[in-house]
């Protein structure tokens, strides 16, 4: 008897197929900032250039590819410190999450600590999400 579930999101959650897979494959629009932060770094982890590209604001996004195909890396875990909008009464159409990525460049062990702002805006198939820039807290 072979069990065949889909395998831990790399975001954290319990399955890829049902968290971030859905955003990543085009099925679904995340809803919140949180959950777009999260699929960001579930493609990331993927090397999905295109999905990076797709939600990252057209006034920030870089014309180069984010990921390099060169570099050893390997990421090792999210957490999220918090999602920033419901504390600062910010507008419903901007929001910050604040996150710790962990990662290993060419066995190297390394942190990434940022403050992430995120803009929705109106699209064909509904609000969506994108990710703008970010501060680094320390």
């Amino acid at each position: 008897m072979s069990k065949s579930k889909s395998p831990a999101c790399p975001c954290g959650g319990p399955a890829l197929s049902s968290c971030c897979g859905p955003y990543i494959d085009g099925a679904a629009l995340p809803e919140t900032a949180e959950k777009l932060m999260r699929s960001r770094y579930t493609a990331y982890t993927l090397g999905n250039e295109a999905y990076l590209q797709a939600t990252w604001h057209a006034s920030t996004r870089p014309a180069e590819p984010v990921i390099g195909q060169e570099e050893k890396l390997q990421w090792l875990g999210l957490e999220v410190k918090s999602a920033l909008r419901l504390r600062k009464r910010k507008a419903e159409n901007e929001d910050f999450v604040e996150f710790v990525a962990r990662f290993r460049v060419n066995g190297r062990g390394q942190r990434l600590h940022e403050v992430s702002r995120f803009l929705r805006e109106p699209s064909p198939e509904g609000p969506r999400w994108y990710y703008v820039d970010g501060t680094f807290p320390e």
